[in-house]
């Protein structure tokens, strides 16, 4: 004999689950807090543009939000192509400076989550510090991006073994082919962040096969700016005051020229050269004379760019990389105009294939419904 009741019981049941699942967002928003993400080494296919989309965001609003570590202009450029992609999907854009604080990045963070913000890039002089913060907005459904150290929805690297090489194998070509095999060098570094170290291992292999090279100082000038880069050059050339070679980031490299400059110490035969592509390294480069010969270009406008137009994409419920490579580029006086001209317009490169994938290679897919496997370990294309 049927029992109506617990056919009725069920029935209740039912609906209740269903009312449940109407209501969706936050019962799925609470479901991945606390996710760890993939905390392990994981190698990624190549990103799948024809992946199939999932659910938009539940309850966020459509802004894009940069938390800007410092004002230097590779971080400058970042927020030109972020505004840019904002600008051209629709989204309302925001930038708050950290001004090389952490626990003002922390709060900066904390104060977009509570406000609901769909998405973020952030970046943050102290990584670990900030992680947990990220943590939270990642678990809010948010997209969250970042340069270089985890958590994040979409990770962006540089392949920085390579990345380094490039710049030191120019540097082991002006040795050999102006300074006679010998030279005494600098090395500018930022090994305090793990995640940059690969690029001065590069540096240090390299010029370490060279006998006639001696490297005088390695040593990581705090804060990573252009008065980081002075001071720490300044305090160099007390005990080493013939430098011929200065490799580092753009800006402690400028920084180290202009205390050269100052001192009397600097000569056109000198290699100095940096990271980054920042605009007065370019503008050195220019000149012909000047003892900045060389700048790895790390197109911060072109993948500040795309990871707006993927954010914006994330808030639409479709399916974006989970890593993406910011391929180095030396610059040269050949390809110097084109690069400048990338720089300003960088939605054309994004919208050319083949212009856009000689800046950028993508990894992975993830979407709102998936978030729980954002990358939570230390990503590298060159890690296997």
């Amino acid at each position: 004999m049927v029992d109506r009741n617990k056919i009725a019981g069920r029935r209740l049941i039912g609906t209740a689950l269903l009312l449940v699942a109407a209501m969706g967002g936050l019962t799925v928003a609470d479901a991945k807090e606390g996710a760890p993400g993939i905390t392990q080494r994981t190698v990624f296919p190549a990103f799948d543009p024809h992946a199939p989309s999932c659910n938009a965001p539940v309850g966020l609003t459509k802004v894009l939000a940069y938390v800007q570590e410092n004002e230097r202009d590779f971080l400058q450029g970042v927020d030109h192509g972020l505004s840019m992609a904002a600008k051209n999907r629709g989204l309302e854009y925001r930038r708050v400076l950290a001004e090389n604080d952490v626990g003002k990045a922390i709060a900066h963070v904390q104060s977009l989550v509570a406000a609901k913000v769909g998405a973020m890039v952030a970046t943050s002089s102290d990584p670990v510090a900030f992680s947990t913060a990220l943590q939270k907005a990642i678990w809010s459904g948010a997209f969250v991006g970042t340069i270089v150290p985890p958590p994040a929805t979409l990770l962006l690297n540089a392949p920085q073994y390579r990345t380094g090489k490039v710049l030191t194998d120019a540097a082991i070509d002006h040795i050999n082919t102006k300074l006679g095999g010998k030279a005494k060098v600098v090395l500018l570094t930022q090994d305090t962040m793990e995640f940059l170290a690969p690029r001065f291992t590069a540096m240090r292999d390299g010029l370490n096969a060279m006998p006639g090279v001696i490297i005088v100082a390695d040593i990581a000038p705090k804060p990573v700016t252009k008065e980081g880069g002075a001071a720490t050059m300044k305090t160099i050339l007390l005990a080493n005051p013939d430098v011929d070679v200065v490799l580092g980031a753009d800006a402690v490299v400028l920084g180290a020229l202009e205390a050269l400059r100052a001192a009397g110490k600097d000569r056109p035969d000198q290699f100095l050269g940096g990271i980054d592509g920042e605009a007065e390294a370019v503008a050195e480069i220019r000149k012909g004379n000047s003892p900045y010969k060389a700048s790895i270009s790390l197109s911060s406008p072109v993948f500040g760019y795309a990871m707006g137009q993927f954010a914006a994409d994330w808030l639409e419920g479709k399916s974006i990389p989970q890593a993406m490579d910011i391929l180095p580029i030396a610059l040269t006086t050949a390809n110097l105009a084109q690069y400048e001209a990338d720089l300003k317009d960088p939605a054309s490169v994004y919208a050319n294939a083949a212009r856009r994938d000689a800046y950028l290679k993508m990894y992975g897919n993830i979407c709102y419904d998936s978030r729980d496997r954002y990358i939570n370990f230390p990503w590298s294309s060159e890690q296997k």
